[in-house]
């Protein structure tokens, strides 16, 4: 099993990453985590009982790596849950850095098979997920 730690100014949340139903997905997230990509990054976008997003160098949305991977829709047939953690995108094919995490069911039907489930919510960080907000940082990710 793979988790990624993502320690955040509100404390920190485990998640196991789906290495098996996202394979390519996973692997390019662990090289960002890995490379210290997202450490520094804020959350720059909440909805509530939706989702709450970060991933962005410019912390505006506008942002990637520099190039993109492709979605893993076909075999991977996850739902978007609460804690669900997902790839975002502006398009099919365009997974760059920029990842949302699943704040509840009410947008699920139209994240599923449109956007790349790679991993959910271990047992630590149900206490912290409801509390994040735009503008908390990601003070650092480990594997």
């Amino acid at each position: 099993m793979i988790v990624v730690k993502i320690h955040t100014s509100k404390g920190y949340l485990d998640f196991e990453l789906y290495d098996k139903d996202a394979p390519q997905t996973v692997a390019h997230f662990r090289g960002l985590v890995k490379h210290g990509f997202y450490n520094g990054l804020t959350f720059f976008k909440h909805i509530p009982n939706t989702l709450i997003q970060t991933g962005c160098p410019n912390n505006d949305g506008t942002g990637h790596p520099g190039y993109f991977v492709k979605c893993e829709l076909d075999e991977n047939q996850r739902k978007h849950d609460f804690g669900t953690l997902s790839m975002a995108h502006t398009a099919r094919d365009c997974n760059g850095s920029q990842f949302f995490i699943c704040l509840g069911r009410s947008e699920g039907d139209i994240f599923d098979q449109n956007h790349t489930c790679f991993g959910h919510l271990l047992n630590k960080g149900f206490d912290v997920l409801p509390e994040l907000r735009m503008g908390d940082i990601i003070e650092k990710m480990t594997i």
